[in-house]
């Protein structure tokens, strides 16, 4: 019986293979870009509301009357509700349920309604792609594991990897450019690309794990749980929530701890209690859970800022995903090394393409994604801040029209051109915008860091485009590349050599 696949099965195996390596680089793509933006969020939120008073001080009274009120309209009330203290990222007092959120004034009323839409769906897309929840972060955890394995198999098969650690050969042939840019980025940045695959595969895959764990010892999955995130205390009195004497009573109890925010569990029910969350200077956990009844009894802690290792380990994955820590300057490096790994990721796909014999539709698609995305995103932006409108359909709807155009020009370098005139029209549009609806606030601090970066941004996509428009005003500089890598069948035996050296 012969078993030889036919070539006919082969031929489809092969494209089959290209189309699904090309959606699993487009998705880490996307994730790797959006986890980068996700770093300054706190920055997002309030460029998003630059009008919103910002003050670091703050009367407890108030807040808990504020605090009381909200909880005291039954049509607002949830299972949890929410109080978010000043802070210095965040200098703004607000109230929220699972749904909605408002501002709170000095007075102690309630102001704007709370609207980060951008920002949330910026988050929402590096945690679910925008699917739903369950399966998303699975989905884009399961990229994290995947990644763990791409960045230790790429070290250990490239022996060199380190000796070569600043040889970077950027000018002549297009393909050695694109792997001595993927190879020095990955050395540089390994140690922070492993941290950022672990922790965000930790994320998602947590729970299929704990199924397993909880199947292989015979104990309940709940028990697990509460084994790390503690079980509900027992309540001794319910009512109105007596926030300032809580407070007080944790300023008293932990003098370094710094409260952030309340959580009610139960609210309005007899189990009701408040959580306060309170960072620990010099911890890298998210917080230590403070437990009251409503009266400011206090009633216990989680447990993670002294509790077992492994509690600890839990609640410090966020600041380590994130970097949230260190202050600005620790947000600026995660920046930076996080690009590092959106660019690591786009260049190994061009070198894939790259080294195939022939050229397809998946080198315009993949253009249209490379260069589509920042256009969607700009675009999703501009409708948030003009209208007040923002939807995974329209991200989507802009990157398939951006990949539609590539397909259409059917020449990726001029694509790609294209698309970044467009890219720096939306910014340019979306800082008029800003400044039009906002008008001085949108130069005031709580919005300067975001449209600064905006102008730096736009500055720099004029300058790619200047620099296009002179290469192609000298035919030879750009043709002899373009045919070599698009036409060509086969690479020179000198230059394969020297890329299975690097």
């Amino acid at each position: 019986m012969d078993l030889t696949p036919s070539p006919g099965l082969v031929k489809r195996s092969l494209a089959a293979h290209g189309w699904l390596g090309l959606l699993v680089g487009a998705l880490m793509y996307i994730v790797c870009l959006t986890g980068t933006l996700s770093v300054f969020y706190p920055e997002f939120e309030r460029w998003e509301q630059p009008q919103v008073r910002e003050s670091l001080d703050y009367d407890p009274v108030v807040l808990e009357r504020a605090f009381n009120d909200f909880l005291a309209q039954e049509s607002l009330r949830t299972e949890h509700m929410y109080l978010n203290l000043p802070t210095e990222e965040i200098p703004r007092a607000s109230v929220s349920n699972q749904q909605r959120g408002w501002f709170v004034r000095e007075d102690g009323s309630l102001g704007d309604e709370v609207e980060h839409e951008w920002t949330h769906f910026i988050i929402n897309t590096h945690l679910y792609l925008t699917l739903p929840e369950t399966f998303g972060i699975v989905l884009v955890s399961s990229l994290g594991a995947m990644l763990v394995g791409l960045i230790v198999s790429g070290l250990l098969a490239h022996p060199r990897l380190f000796r070569d650690a600043f040889h970077l050969r950027l000018r002549g042939n297009g393909r050695l450019a694109q792997t001595d840019i993927h190879n020095r980025l990955s050395v540089w940045g390994a140690p922070f690309h492993l941290l950022i695959a672990i922790t965000g595969a930790y994320f998602g895959l947590v729970t299929p794990v704990l199924g397993v764990v909880a199947e292989l010892t015979g104990r309940d999955a709940q028990t697990i749980v509460s084994s790390v995130f503690g079980e509900e205390p027992e309540v001794k009195e319910t009512g109105e929530i007596r926030l300032a004497a809580a407070l007080a009573e944790l300023s008293a109890r932990a003098p370094a701890a710094n409260p952030f925010a309340v959580t009610v569990h139960g609210a309005g029910t007899e189990r009701q209690f408040l959580e306060i969350h309170a960072s620990h200077p010099g911890r890298m956990i998210y917080s230590e859970n403070y437990r009251y009844d409503s009266a400011g009894n206090y009633l216990g802690k989680a447990g993670f800022s002294d509790g077992e290792v492994g509690k600890q380990i839990v609640y410090s994955m966020y600041y380590l995903h994130f970097g949230h820590f260190g202050g600005f300057a620790v947000k600026l490096i995660y920046f930076v090394l996080g690009l590092t790994l959106t660019v690591v990721s786009v260049t190994g796909i061009n070198i894939w393409l790259s080294k195939r014999k022939h050229r397809d539709a998946l080198n315009d698609i993949w253009a249209g994604i490379v260069w589509g995305v920042p256009v969607a995103l700009s675009a999703s932006a501009t409708s948030q801040i003009a209208f007040g409108f923002v939807s995974p359909v329209l991200f989507w709807s802009v990157l398939a029209m951006c990949v539609a155009w590539s397909l259409r020009r059917r020449e990726p370098a001029r694509a790609r051109q294209d698309l970044i005139a467009v890219w720096a029209g939306l910014v340019g549009l979306l800082l008029t915008t800003h400044l039009v609806r906002f008008g001085v606030d949108a130069l005031g601090p709580a919005a300067r860091t975001i449209n600064t970066a905006l102008l730096l941004q736009l500055g720099l996509l004029v300058c790619l485009l200047r620099r296009r428009r002179t290469d192609r005003s000298d035919p030879s500089a750009v043709a002899a590349p373009e045919r070599q890598e698009r036409f060509e069948p086969r690479a020179s035996p000198e230059l394969e050599k020297t890329e299975a050296r690097a």
